[in-house]
C-alpha cells in the first residue's frame, strides 16, 4: 500500500462516482455532492475552511461549498481526486498523510456506512498505524466533551486516556472503528463500552467530534 491518505481518496472518489450526487452520507443533511464540494472547499479554499471550525465564517464557507457543488458532478470528483493545488503544502507526501488520512478515511466510512448492508472494511497495515497515531494525537481534544473518564484501547494495544476522570468508561474495538466513535461516527462504529451503566449511557449519548 502506498500513502494511506491517497488510497483512501482515490477509494471515496471511486464509490462516489459509483453512487452518484445524490446518494445520502452521515454527515447530517449532506449528500455525497454535498461532501465532495466540502473535500474540495477544504483543500482549495482557505478563506472558506474556516468555517468548519468556527462558526462565525460558517455562512461564507457554506456559500462557497454550495457554489463548487454546482460543478459538473464527473468533474467535481475529479478535483477531489487530483487533490490539492500544485503549490499547496499538502502535497507533500509526509503532510498529506498527516491532515488527509483521517479526513478521508472518516468520510469514505460516511459514504459506506450511509448505505445498505455495508459492513467493515479489513484495514492495511499502513492505514491502521496511521489511524493509531491520529487516534494518539486527536483523543484528548475529540473526548473533551465527555462527560466522565474515558480512554480508548485498541484491539490488542494500550489504553490511550482521552479525558482524565472518574468514573471511567472504556471504550475498545478495532482501531478504525475507535477512530469512528471519537470523531462522533458512534452510530455506526462497532465499539464495546465497559464502566458503570449510568457512565456508559451518558457516553453513548456523548457528541464527539470538533
Amino acid at each position: 500500500m502506498d500513502n494511506p491518505a491517497r488510497s483512501e481518496r482515490h477509494a471515496l472518489c471511486d464509490l462516489l462516482l459509483e453512487l452518484g450526487p445524490d446518494a445520502t452520507t452521515l454527515c447530517a443533511g449532506w449528500t455525497t455532492r454535498d461532501l465532495a464540494a466540502h473535500l474540495v472547499v477544504r483543500e482549495t479554499r482557505p478563506d472558506a475552511a474556516g468555517g468548519i471550525l468556527f462558526a462565525r465564517l460558517a455562512p461564507h464557507g457554506d456559500r462557497v461549498r454550495d457554489k463548487v457543488a454546482r460543478t459538473d458532478w464527473t468533474r467535481l470528483v475529479e478535483r477531489v481526486r487530483s487533490g490539492p493545488p500544485r503549490l499547496s503544502p499538502m502535497r507533500v507526501p509526509a503532510l498529506d498523510r498527516l491532515t488527509n488520512t483521517l479526513e478521508y478515511f472518516v468520510h469514505l466510512e460516511d459514504v459506506r456506512r450511509a448505505q445498505p448492508d455495508w459492513s467493515p472494511r479489513d484495514l492495511p497495515a499502513e492505514l491502521e498505524d496511521a489511524l493509531l497515531g491520529a487516534l494518539e494525537r486527536g483523543a484528548r481534544l475529540m473526548g473533551r466533551r465527555a462527560p466522565c473518564g474515558l480512554t480508548m484501547t485498541p484491539r490488542g494495544g494500550i489504553a490511550i486516556v482521552a479525558k482524565k476522570g472518574e468514573p471511567v468508561v472504556d471504550v475498545s474495538g478495532p482501531t478504525g472503528e475507535l477512530v469512528l466513535f471519537i470523531y462522533g461516527r458512534g452510530s455506526v462504529a462497532r465499539v464495546e463500552l465497559t464502566g458503570p451503566d449510568d457512565a456508559v449511557a451518558a457516553v453513548e449519548s456523548t457528541r464527539f467530534g470538533v
